[in-house]
């Protein structure tokens, strides 16, 4: 009844309800049946105007049958493109066109293609004028389809590149609160798409290009320079060479003039696109080299600049010619042979550091793009030609008083060692010598630490020159005893620091670490048996070294078990020695066993051991656990020891031997998960016995995150419940009552971190024995300080470096498991212990990632502003800490307590604690990312507030005071 009415608002509800209909059952339909409602439907478009909106919905429900006949998409196209106007359509029903067609395309592309240009032009009909940028995501996508897909477009390139091209450069701003997140980039990307993917728009597009890179408009330059840049990866000279002196009088002109890094960045990119577009186009015999006249352009505008004395247009001139060289091996041959000779002519003609300096880094430029194209090529290489001017000219600069240009030597220096070929050897051992010079002798760090660098990454590639004559002289000048004639103890003391350095520096390479090892260990037992009152610096320089050396080794599987089972043993059995009852008396072995020294002693071991094969580390386990649990000292290299090492025995002799438990940490909590300790149980045992019972902190604190180390990664099970049960009972009548409270609060500490990692049932008991010490007046303060510790990453143990087990999202889990307690505890506490919950709270909140954060602010921000009037400074910090980031990520919340904000902000800028007057002054430094019209009322007030730390007696507080002054 109504697809026969008079009405057409009637007709149109009928065809609408049809259409509803087979948007749901069109893939149940059989071929006759398609065929006769295409036919329905096609009739249709001729209809009344409110109609047509119904029928194309039923058209796209049509084009998804698959059992669509032969024939009928041309039918539905040609009946479209022919009876409706689609522009005056509304856009929802532009978008169905669009969506027909791409059904059409994807589907029954040779039926289409069999329409030649027609299908084309009519398609150019359809979307000319379309504004909407939903509906010109899906035109520009079908353009792109009939490009890429070969369909004909016969006369109809420039209509097609006219209906496109008429949006760039595009300029949209999406809505705020845009539910369709469509971004201007979105259309951009499809656009250029489309303008770079034929050669055929090249005579079009090229002119458009060259006329918005004279334009005025930022945007419409950088999206030109893009666009230029992507065509270049299709086009050839034939389409290039017509523009070719328009194109670079453009780019000259913007590097040479432009304020904008971004469009200088863009430029240089597609003048090396343009070159590379060149050296790749095959020349017939008859056609001239546009490469050639190309870039002769380019030498004749920019070399001249590189001879200007006053140096003005230099960097730019420099860069352009970087561009083209960095295109092709053949470019980078024209240029360099070009500009190579004329930098070095400069250098020798300037005298002034600073201008040698600046032509220096334009040479570093040339030979960094050297390494690209690998080896030097005898034959073509003009590099090759000027060894000798270019060692000469870098070795120059190493010997220059300046040091910023002993800096761009050694880049240099660098990058002419990579050159495979190019250092000859006497020009080698010349490198080795400054770079000796300038690692020892350099007054300034700067220059001593970037040779080192220098070494250490030259090592690899000359081995033999390097352990030969680098590594020998290193070792002399540090067993060079005493300090020579003239020459301060200082001086001679930081002299062997810089060999401490500069050898494990150099350890880049197996067969070098084979070499500098030993005469490290060396140095360290030396220490040990002097009696200099440095000793203790001395040791932990060369720890330091050696960690080095570790990390160095921790990719190559043979150097890193070399180092392994050299250093480790090495360690240990000095530790022992030093620890054996009759040395503790005297000064040297003392110095091993302090704090210090074991604490540099640990990242040695662990690094030492993280990278280890499970079938070395197994072989490794079996000696060290025995040590410790055994004394069997027999794997150590000095193993004669004058009395038994039982670390885990008690007895007051034997402190100094419970102190190197340390080192145990270090080494089993380092192993890969699947390597099994022997003895175990035991093991785990003696660990929770000695920090429940130990006096010593520091003994007490590794037995503790050794035995959560261990707890961490055992599997679990009934054997990791018994002792989790065994660790409770110890610790909950410590925690009570005793002399040993603080020791048992460490230990549940680190058991819980160990638990809270891998999610294990009983991490959320053991938590919330945490939350009841909050309320304990001695330990409240240590156990709300434990929740950093909870959150932070630890450097030693429990970390994914060493193979903890840590789930991806424990904060969160913590957070949410956990804050809910707290904030209730707060508000049931005592007014003495209130400010535990906050500094709780506070340490939990600065380590969430911030997404989490900001989404949890609403109900948290009252608890925060509240923490801001607690006396305790660490809380105040950290709440301030904490509130900096959410004040630039969630301005609208953090608007509405502004007041509070402001009052709060400018009382803590005089706290006595310097700490919290700079983070109270970021903090009001970032309000100032709120609405304004939020902040003005303040402003007056802020602003005189502000005047006072101005005056402050820190300068680093006068410096934030100044920023966000400033500011407001």
């Amino acid at each position: 009844f109504c697809l026969e009415n008079t009405d057409p608002r009637m007709r149109g509800r009928g065809i609408q309800l049809l259409s509803q209909v087979l948007l749901q059952c069109y893939s149940l339909l059989q071929e006759k049946e398609v065929l006769h409602l295409v036919l329905f439907y096609e009739s249709r478009l001729q209809d009344n105007h409110l109609v047509i909106p119904s029928v194309l919905q039923g058209l796209r429900a049509l084009s998804m049958c698959e059992v669509l006949p032969p024939g009928l998409a041309v039918s539905v196209l040609k009946a479209i493109f022919q009876e409706v106007h689609v522009q005056s359509l509304l856009q929802l029903d532009r978008h169905t066109v669009y969506s027909i067609i791409t059904n059409f395309m994807s589907t029954r592309e040779e039926e289409l293609k069999g329409l030649g240009a027609n299908f084309t032009f009519g398609f150019i009909q359809v979307m000319d004028g379309e504004k909407d940028p939903r509906n010109l995501l899906v035109a520009f996508q079908i353009v792109h389809d009939l490009i890429a897909k070969d369909y004909a477009l016969g006369p109809f390139v420039e209509e097609l590149f006219e209906v496109t091209s008429c949006y760039f450069p595009v300029d949209f701003t999406p809505p705020p609160n845009d539910p369709h997140g469509i971004q201007r980039e979105d259309l951009i990307l499809s656009l250029r798409a489309i303008l770079a993917s034929t050669t055929q728009f090249a005579e079009f597009l090229l002119p458009l290009l060259i006329e918005k890179l004279d334009s005025e408009l930022q945007s419409a330059k950088l999206d030109s320079l893009q666009t230029l840049t992507a065509c270049c990866a299709i086009y050839g000279q034939k389409e290039l060479q017509e523009f070719l002196p328009s194109l670079w009088s453009s780019l000259r002109r913007e590097v040479f003039q432009t304020a904008s890094e971004k469009i200088e960045t863009e430029c240089l990119a597609a003048l090396r696109a343009l070159s590379a577009c060149l050296s790749r186009s095959v020349l017939s015999s008859d056609s001239e080299d546009l490469l050639d006249s190309f870039l002769s352009s380019i030498l004749q505008d920019c070399r001249h600049h590189l001879c200007e004395p006053d140096m003005k247009l230099v960097w730019p001139s420099a860069k352009l010619l970087q561009a083209a060289a960095g295109a092709s091996l053949r470019t980078y041959h024209c240029i360099t042979h070009s500009v190579l000779p004329l930098l070095l002519e400069q250098y020798t003609k300037h005298m002034q550091s600073s201008q040698r300096r600046t032509i220096l880094e334009m040479l570093l430029g040339f030979l960094e793009l050297q390494q690209k194209w690998g080896n030097v090529e005898e034959d073509e290489s003009t590099l090759l030609s000027l060894q000798a001017p270019v060692c000469s000219v870098v070795f120059s600069a190493l010997l220059d008083p300046s040091v910023q240009l002993q800096l761009v030597g050694i880049k240099a220096l660098t990058v002419l060692g990579s050159l495979q070929g190019f250092l000859s050897s006497s020009n080698l051992e010349l490198v080795v010598d400054h770079l000796i010079r300038l690692a020892l002798h350099e007054e300034d760090s700067q220059s001593s630490e970037a040779a080192m660098e220098a070494a250490g990454s030259l090592a690899p590639t000359y081995p033999k020159v390097f352990s030969g004559h680098m590594v020998p002289r290193l070792e002399k000048e540090l067993q060079s005893g005493r300090a020579g004639k003239g020459e301060s103890n200082h001086n001679h003391h930081s002299l062997q620091q810089r060999c401490l350095q500069a050898l494990a520096a150099v350890s880049t390479h197996a067969s070098i670490v084979r070499e500098t090892v030993p005469i490290l260990l060396q140095h360290l037992q030396k220490v040990q048996k002097g009696t200099e009152a440095r000793n203790t610096q001395d040791m932990i320089s060369v720890c330091q070294n050696l960690h080095r050396v570790a990390l160095q080794c921790q990719q190559d599987a043979e150097g890193c078990w070399y180092f392994h089972q050299t250093v480790v043993p090495c360690l240990l059995a000095m530790a022992v020695q030093a620890a054996m009852p009759e040395s503790t008396h005297t000064l040297p072995g003392k110095a091993l066993l302090e704090e210090e020294v074991l604490a540099a002693m640990i990242p040695v071991i662990s690094a030492a051991t993280t990278h280890l094969s499970s079938e070395l580390a197994a072989q490794s386990v079996s000696h060290v656990v025995p040590l410790f649990l055994d004394g069997d000292v027999s794997f150590l290299p000095q193993n004669s020891f004058p009395c038994s090492f039982q670390p885990f025995r008690d007895g007051e002799c034997l402190e100094a031997q419970r102190r190197l438990v340390a080192l145990l940490m270090a080494f089993v909590c380092s192993l890969p998960r699947d390597v099994a300790i022997p003895q175990q149980e035991w093991l785990l045992r003696e660990l929770l016995a000695l920090s429940c019972s130990c006096n010593c902190p520091f003994t007490a604190t590794t037995a503790a995150k050794c035995f959560a180390g261990l707890v961490n990664k055992h599997p679990a099970g009934q054997q990791l419940d018994e002792i989790l049960q065994l660790a409770v009972n110890r610790m909950e009548p410590s925690l009570a009552e005793g002399p040993r409270r603080t020791q048992a609060l460490t230990l549940l500490l680190w058991v819980t971190k160990a638990l809270v990692l891998r999610y294990h049932p009983m991490s959320s008991c053991l938590t919330d024995k945490l939350l009841g010490l909050l309320d304990d007046k001695e330990l409240g303060t240590a156990t709300a300080d434990g929740f950093s510790l909870l959150m932070a990453e630890s450097p030693d143990v429990l970390h994914k470096g060493c193979h903890a087990d840590v789930r991806i999202m424990f904060r969160q889990r913590f957070f949410t498991d956990n804050v809910p307690k707290l904030v209730r505890g707060f508000h049931g506490a005592g007014p003495d212990v209130k400010a535990n919950y906050l500094k709780g709270l506070s340490h939990v909140l600065n380590h969430l990632p911030k997404p989490v954060l900001v989404t949890e602010l609403p109900t948290l921000l009252s608890l925060l502003l509240e923490a801001l009037s607690c006396s305790d400074r660490v809380v105040q910090l950290s709440t301030l800490n904490c509130l900096h980031p959410l004040l630039l990520e969630a301005p609208q919340i953090m608007s509405l307590h502004v007041d509070t904000l402001i009052t709060k902000f400018l009382n803590l800028t005089s706290s006595p604690t310097m700490a919290v007057r700079i983070a109270a002054l970021r903090c009001a430094h970032a309000l100032t990312s709120l609405p304004t019209t939020v902040l003005l009322p303040y402003k007056g007030r802020v602003i005189r507030a502000l005047a006072k730390p101005l005056d402050d007696k820190k300068r680093l507080v006068r410096k934030e005071a100044v920023a966000a002054r400033g500011e407001w």
